[in-house]
């Protein structure tokens, strides 16, 4: 690089303004906020683009996969962005990306040009979040991490709580197009605040001269085409009947042999794209799996609850979301209050706490019936957003206890993308798990609708009576009465379903427990660890 090129190639100013570190977070917060709240905004919308846009609603779902795919992409490989052009520059090339592409989005006169523009829009929003991650990590003091994660924290979980509610407000008073025009003030906004506040820190260090850009185009190429496929496979395999399709069994076998292709390569390569040695470290693998199962039941829980508010207690849309709504105002309550216990607790200790609460509040769906009113569905949400505030910036405080600065960037676009995967694993498994229960449910319960029951025919002829009185001839009341009881038949099958995926998830969790227990006590704060601005 030329003399003329310092912020590329010189070395950071000796001098900066003070900054707060809170100025800060909420700096890096409004992007990343934005970003996660479009991975579930545009769920509701897709009836609303399929119809402006002539398209049917299975081909509106690449709305979401083509967003979903370029966004799991480009997570692992932010950190080694971030060494090669420098952090904030980095960051906020992801801001400028994500924003014009909301627009665009915005804009789109058709399906195509919206699919190639959610494409844009999620690889520059797959590098705000572990970009932000790393950025309060350096920015907060080792003692105050968990007030920082905190912060962060309040991004990644609410806004995916608030994202189908704000979204379905948003298309039915406006249009759906607003649900992407609304990032542009954020992102401008975000963009002029970062280039005054944010600065790289002196132990990030940037490649030069011709080593700079040599890139590891085999490893490159391995990431995208396996982490894509895999994506896929995860939001298309139950409209494909899974593995039933060839489409999906060919994009399986790719996934798996480029993701283990990669694996090899990455671990062998000695400058790789993701650095797959930090899971040496016992404290981060075990918070990468936490996060992956955070994921996997943030995002199943919250696909579930409000499918079973609409589907089988007939709310609209608008109040279904605000059954979730509650559990994300708690969770941004305690957030604040989970990282201040960090200063004074282990995070193993809050990390139990937390899987115990989630547990619970998710069991508590596991026995909801059609009887249950509004207040008994939020409040076993508004329990389970209470242990997520007691997750979140422990299990990431813990991670990057051990870990050198230099490598929180690459640390960070790990542990995301375990979070990201985690949630569209969590969104097909309890899909599948949902419809093969409900089948297996049905299938046991009919066996009793013969005439040979003395209950179904008691039930039967009563039923017809009651519609010969109403006014229906004989035959049409008996076919009437028949088809009522296949629809409670169903009804009562789909309940049964929904339970046992919920009991799912809090098993799951709970299995997740002793694992925490093999976590290493973090080191106490050392002087000096703080990055100066």
């Amino acid at each position: 690089m030329s003399a003329s090129s310092p912020a590329l190639s010189g070395p950071p100013p000796l001098s900066r303004p003070a900054v707060n570190p809170w100025i800060i977070a909420i700096t890096v917060t409004l992007a990343t906020f934005m970003e996660v709240l479009d991975t579930s905004i545009a769920n509701v919308a897709l009836p609303h683009i399929a119809g402006n846009l002539s398209a049917t609603v299975d081909e509106s779902t690449w709305v979401l996969t083509s967003y979903l795919v370029s966004n799991a992409i480009i997570l692992p490989l932010s950190g080694w962005l971030s060494s090669l052009f420098g952090r904030k520059r980095f960051y906020m090339t992801c801001v400028a990306v994500f924003t014009i592409s909301s627009m665009l989005c915005g804009l789109a006169p058709n399906l195509a040009t919206l699919v190639v523009f959610r494409i844009l829009q999620g690889l520059g929003g797959g590098g705000l979040q572990p970009s932000e991650q790393a950025i309060l990590m350096d920015t907060f003091p080792r003692e105050k991490r968990g007030m920082g994660m905190a912060v962060y924290g309040i991004a990644v979980v609410v806004a995916p709580i608030l994202g189908p509610t704000l979204g379905g407000w948003i298309t039915d008073n406006y249009s759906w197009r607003w649900i992407f025009l609304i990032n542009l003030p954020v992102g401008i906004l975000s963009m002029v605040l970062t280039s005054q506040l944010v600065f790289d820190p002196p132990h990030l260090k940037r490649r030069h001269g011709a080593s700079r850009w040599r890139i590891d185009y085999i490893g490159l190429g391995l990431i995208a085409l396996g982490i894509g496929a895999l994506q896929i496979v995860l939001d298309k395999g139950e409209r494909e009947d899974w593995f039933q399709s060839r489409f999906i069994v060919i994009l399986a076998v790719v996934s798996i042999a480029a993701i283990a292709i990669a694996i090899i390569w990455e671990l062998r390569h000695k400058d790789p794209l993701v650095d797959l040695h930090l899971m040496k470290d016992p404290n981060f693998a075990i918070s990468t799996l936490l996060m992956f199962m955070l994921g996997f039941v943030l995002f199943g829980s919250t696909m579930l609850l409000p499918l079973f508010m609409q589907i089988l207690m007939g709310y609209s849309a608008t109040i279904a979301g605000e059954v979730v709504s509650p559990g994300g105002i708690v969770t941004l309550f305690m957030m604040p209050v989970a990282g201040f216990l960090l200063g004074k607790f282990q995070p193993k200790w809050l990390i139990i706490c937390g899987l115990a609460i989630v547990a619970y509040g998710v069991w508590r769906m596991s026995l909801f019936t059609l009887q249950i009113d509004y207040m008994t569905a939020a409040k076993a949400r508004m329990v389970q957003g209470l242990g997520l505030a007691f997750l979140f910036p422990p299990i990431n405080v813990a991670a990057y206890a051990f870990l050198p600065k230099e490598k929180n960037n690459n640390a960070s676009g790990i542990i995301n993308l375990a979070r990201n995967i985690g949630g569209s694993f969590g969104i097909a498994l309890v899909t599948t798990l949902l419809a093969r229960s409900a089948q297996i449910h049905r299938a046991y319960m009919v066996q009793h609708l013969t005439p040979y029951d003395p209950a179904f025919r008691d039930t039967l002829a009563a039923i017809t009576r009651r519609l010969i009185e109403t006014g229906a001839d004989p035959v049409t009341a008996a076919h009437k009465a028949q088809a009522l009881i296949g629809g409670a038949l169903h009804q009562q099958a789909t309940v049964m379903a929904y339970s046992d995926a919920f009991r799912f998830l809090a098993i799951a969790f709970v299995a997740m427990i002793p694992l925490v227990f093999l976590m290493k006590k973090p080191p106490k704060h050392v002087h000096g660890d703080v990055m100066a601005h």
